[in-house]
């Protein structure tokens, strides 16, 4: 049930029927009408714009179009009251009954209520994460994981079929020094003294690799050349990176449909299919690129290389896919990658990439475009920077890592809930501070331990209610006699309720899962402010003694928001609270 959507059903019918009626010419186009919440709560429940938008197609004035909709609204027993505002906004208000079927439908839905149908199956990959084998993933990572991951059960919940991949960058020179890095813990196990010279990976997560290397050969490797050894230890050693990326990712509860590797590309002519398709719609040739903007580089020189047509898709400049060697690109494979995922017959694309990555933003989507004719859309999301503090303080490296705070770091501190909460309190492109002490105190300026004090607080008045001989389950408390739920501040909480629909829809539509967030924040202190009246005024509170036909009103109000707590949570891969400790 989205009440919203319903009630722009009913204007747009409205409009219909004044169209029919030659109050309104033929054929206006409504794509753009709209029905939401008002500014103001003051002004209505809901607010339409619609003779806003259509008076200059209509050659008619805002106003006149308003009064003649509103007339036609205020006739349909859903609507209290339709009034015109300013140049010919419409405010609505809703009759009491409206109210009381958005409890019920949450009540009768449970964890469905505000599932959409609106992706309609429609098939969609997020490829999130996608970090280097080469060693445990960092806070930045940990952001891109818990977004990739919450827009990707954000999508699932508003219908879409969803694929969470990741992609392993195991194709390029970085797992040759993984490998090399290894070999020297490797001699380390073996007793020798490692040579981690610079370029190399210093970190102590290599020490086990070096001591499974040992296991697994003895010491048949340290007399060999690399050229025998580098391969065997780069597969191992990437194998290994995997198997603890996969572990960390379980820490924050993030598990992939698909991992694909870069490596897999090579030598198997998928990369030379995805360029000859670009090069037979004429988008491949051979040319030599203008120097870089600005300063030339001493270095630079003009040189012949197989390039990709990119501005024909909106790229600034073209891009070069093999070089004046003969040797592939780094963006050779991602364009075939992405051939791949088109290939296999998804609807829309969407990549997580970390915020430097914005400069391959263009050259990606130009290459989807023109790979699919356009018709397989890609949304690049770029996570911005997370910088950690403690107690206001910047928060150190990590031995372990040796030049990075790791996903686990954070995770073993602050937890999983409260990380992947927190991951979401921004919008990816916005940076975001992650202070160790205050996503763990307590108090309304944390929104995780706001929003799970809420869910709390619903669950220990259920359960008092029940102790009172109130039949809790959702199936009775729907029966209530909601006409009760009279008071203006129960009747806001219960208009929260009815957004969570239309919450969800706005945010899969924009691929943002940090409006949920948001929103969990938002009907939170909308429960919270009810609860603290309560305390003033005794006919606000949850549980009314002597009186239990009010109380299962009051409760049902109550058990839908925490319905909507849940699901929420849900998406953002978050356990709803049942105490406070």
């Amino acid at each position: 049930m989205n009440l919203f959507s319903d009630i722009r059903t009913l204007v747009l019918d409205a409009l219909a029927q004044m169209e029919r009626a030659g109050d309104l010419p033929a054929g206006l186009d409504t794509a753009n009408v709209t029905v939401e919440p008002p500014r103001d709560a003051a002004h209505g429940d809901m607010a339409t714009n619609a003779a806003m938008v259509l008076a200059k197609p209509a050659g008619l004035k805002p106003r006149d179009i308003a009064q003649a909709l509103a007339a036609r609204l205020a006739a349909d027993p859903r609507i209290a009251l339709a009034e015109v505002a300013g140049p010919g906004f419409l405010n609505l208000r809703l009759a009491p009954g409206e109210w009381q079927a958005v409890i019920r439908a949450a009540l009768a839905l449970g964890a469905d209520f505000g599932r959409s149908d609106m992706g309609q199956g429609q098939r969609i990959n997020v490829e999130f994460v996608s970090a280097n084998p080469t060693g445990p993933m960092h806070v930045g990572h940990t952001r891109g994981a818990v977004f990739g991951d919450a827009l990707a059960a954000l999508l699932d919940f508003a219908g879409h079929e969803v694929t969470r991949e990741y992609y392993i960058n195991d194709g390029g020179a970085q797992v040759d020094v993984l490998a090399r890095s290894a070999y020297e813990r490797y001699r380390e196990a073996n007793g020798l003294e490692p040579e981690i010279r610079e370029g190399l990976y210093p970190g102590d997560y290599l020490i086990p690799v070096g001591e499974a290397l040992k296991a697994k050969y003895g010491t048949s490797l340290l007399e060999k050349p690399e050229s025998e050894w580098l391969a065997e230890i780069r597969s191992f050693a990437t194998e290994a990176m995997m198997e603890m990326i996969r572990a960390d990712l379980a820490l924050l509860n993030v598990h992939m449909d698909v991992f694909s590797s870069e490596k897999a590309l090579y030598g198997t002519g998928r990369i030379e299919a995805a360029i000859e398709r670009l090069r037979q719609q004429g988008l491949i040739y051979e040319g030599v690129l203008e120097p870089p903007k600005g300063k030339t580089p001493e270095d630079w020189e003009p040189r012949e290389q197989t390039l990709f047509r990119s501005t024909a898709h909106g790229d600034d400049v073209d891009r070069p896919v093999k070089k004046s060697d003969g040797a592939w690109t780094y963006f050779a494979p991602d364009i075939a990658y992405h051939w791949d995922k088109i290939e296999r017959g998804y609807d829309a694309l969407i990549d997580v990439f970390g915020a430097d990555h914005g400069g391959y933003v263009k050259r990606m989507t130009a290459a989807v475009k023109a790979l699919s004719d356009g018709r397989v859309p890609l949304d690049v999301k770029l996570i911005q920077l997370v910088r950690l503090f403690r107690n206001g303080e910047p928060f150190k490296m990590s031995k372990r890592a040796g030049t990075f705070v790791t996903l686990r770091d954070v995770v073993e501190q602050a937890g999983a809930d409260v990380t992947r909460f927190h991951m979401l309190t921004r919008k990816n492109d916005a940076a975001l501070d992650f202070d160790f002490a205050r996503v763990l105190e307590q108090s309304k300026d944390n929104p995780v331990w706001y929003v799970q004090y809420a869910s709390a607080r619903v669950n220990s008045v259920l359960g008092k209610a029940a102790e009172m001989g109130v039949d809790t389950l959702d199936a009775a408390l729907a029966q209530a006699d909601l006409a009760q739920l009279a008071h203006p501040a129960e009747l806001e909480l219960a208009r929260k309720v009815a957004e969570w629909p239309r919450t969800v829809e706005i945010a899969a539509r924009a691929h943002e899962p940090h409006r949920i967030a948001f929103f969990l924040y938002d009907i939170a202190s909308e429960l919270h402010s009810l609860w603290n009246r309560g305390n003033d005024e005794p006919a606000l509170r949850f549980l009314q003694e002597g009186d239990m036909q009010a109380t299962a009103a009051k409760i049902a109000l109550l058990r839908s928001v925490g319905v909507v707590i849940s699901a929420g949570l849900g998406i953002l891969g978050v356990t709803p609270a049942k105490e406070m400790r």
